[in-house]
């Protein structure tokens, strides 16, 4: 059965997954699981590859490094490519993240933000939503492409696949985040 092979610790080893487990940081764990999640397309030694890439150019402290990296010290990543994500890419999105963290604190916050203010149930469409909507609130760029919507019928695949890592607490899977439970995920995350 395939839950049998997934739920599995040995799974890890061969998955992207692997790089939010080098990290004990949940702050390290949801971004490297984050920027890991964004680049997932492909074959998996190539995603493990970029992702690996991707953490020695933030000094294996995605957290830190978001937050106190420069302008100048940013340019240090416009070298990076894995597929059709760019350096410009990656500067945009630490850019952005480290202003959204500031005020945020979290990824988890970033995305549940508007919607814990709510006395609706929440939705992890509603999650992803406000996500997009936070991160490309300074207007148009490449970068929008990496980054999928439901409100263009996408089924996000790859955002679904990084909440699942931070919502679900089991062998693979983090179970770091607390603003949604899992039993009222209104989008499946299978």
């Amino acid at each position: 059965r395939a839950i049998e092979l997934y739920k599995n610790s040995s799974f890890i080893n061969d998955d992207p997954i692997q790089i939010p487990h080098s990290f004990t940081n949940p702050r390290d764990i949801e971004l490297s699981g984050f920027f890991t999640a964004i680049i997932s397309w492909g074959q998996r030694k190539t995603i493990i590859n970029s992702s690996n890439r991707m953490m020695e150019l933030m000094d294996y402290s995605p957290y830190d490094y978001i937050l106190n990296s420069s302008q100048h010290d940013r340019q240090s990543l416009s070298d990076f490519k894995h597929r059709t994500f760019n350096g410009e890419d990656f500067i945009f999105l630490i850019t952005r993240l480290q202003t959204l963290l500031r005020e945020y604190s979290t990824l988890e916050n970033i995305f549940f933000s508007e919607i814990t203010k709510s006395s609706n149930p929440i939705t992890i469409e509603q999650a992803l939503i406000n996500f997009r909507k936070l991160i490309f609130s300074e207007g148009e760029t490449r970068t929008k492409k990496h980054i999928a919507s439901p409100l263009k019928n996408s089924a996000c695949k790859r955002l679904n696949m990084f909440l699942r890592w931070m919502i679900r607490n089991d062998l693979v899977d983090f179970g770091i985040w607390n603003a949604i439970p899992t039993s009222e995920l209104l989008m499946p995350l299978d």
